[in-house]
């Protein structure tokens, strides 16, 4: 970058550039010409950089961060990552009626063919004094009358690392539901053409109890050949959802080399 981070950061070169975005919002609110598309798409771009900056910077997303430590992992785990929306506040704060494939935070997506729309997703902070994330994700499903409900994570690039079938990725989950309802965790791991789905069952507690799920994904029994994984995404699907609520307080992954037989 040409420009310098050392240079961003002298407070009159931020200065003059929020200047320039408040004198063109100015000329909007009086009626001025309505800007050149290209300047709208940048501005949009720069909102999801600045809530992006905002939201890893707050101290609560910080600590969270910090405080991976405390899941649970096995020695010589490499890797380890809890989804930004755990760990600081977004904006919006919630989604309603989503449609099929729509974000929440440019970071998690709800996937479903309800017609209705009948959900609600949105953050809340995390209160409980056992919870390692400060925030969590509330998942409110209403006359539901689809077919599959699920959300989905992309897992950050860093995972790739050299990732392989001598690798075991665990995944911590934390849910609270309002009825009993059965939640899977599946694991996509693409190579080339080809996506490998793993599955795994996460238990969730009845009622107002809650516990955290530990689910394991040894990928020496997935179908992988030798050519380098190059996405992986984590998704947790809800089934029966109707007329139900599942908060999910925490979401963490951690990689570690499976033991040798």
């Amino acid at each position: 970058m040409a420009f310098g981070l050392k240079a961003w950061l002298a407070p009159p070169v931020r200065e003059k550039a929020a200047q320039k975005w408040s004198v063109l919002s100015e000329s909007l609110r009086n009626g001025g010409r309505p800007p050149v598309r290209s300047l709208r798409e940048e501005a949009v771009k720069l909102y999801r950089e600045v809530g992006t900056f905002l939201q890893l910077s707050d101290p609560r997303a910080i600590r969270a961060r910090q405080g991976l430590g405390r899941v649970v992992s096995r020695p010589g785990t490499d890797w380890a990552w809890r989804p930004g929306i755990m760990c600081g506040p977004v904006i919006p704060a919630g989604i309603a009626a989503p449609g099929a494939g729509q974000k929440l935070a440019d970071e998690i997506a709800v996937w479903h063919d309800c017609e209705h729309r009948a959900l609600i997703l949105r953050q809340l902070q995390n209160r409980d004094a056992g919870d390692n994330a400060p925030f969590g994700l509330r998942l409110e499903v209403m006359a539901f009358t689809g077919s599959y409900l699920s959300l989905s994570l992309d897992l950050p690039a860093d995972i790739l690392d050299g990732l392989g079938k001598s690798h075991v990725i665990q995944l911590e989950t934390a849910f609270r539901t309002e009825t009993p309802l059965t939640v899977y965790g599946r694991l996509n791991l693409v190579q080339g053409p080809n996506t490998e789905q793993v599955l795994r069952e996460l238990r969730i507690p009845e009622g107002a109890t809650s516990d955290y799920s530990i689910g394991e994904y040894d990928l020496a029994y997935a179908d992988l050949s030798d050519r380098p994984v190059e996405k992986v995404w984590l998704d947790l699907i809800f089934t029966s959802p109707y007329m139900n609520a599942v908060t999910i307080r925490d979401i963490a992954l951690v990689r570690y080399p499976r033991a040798e037989m």
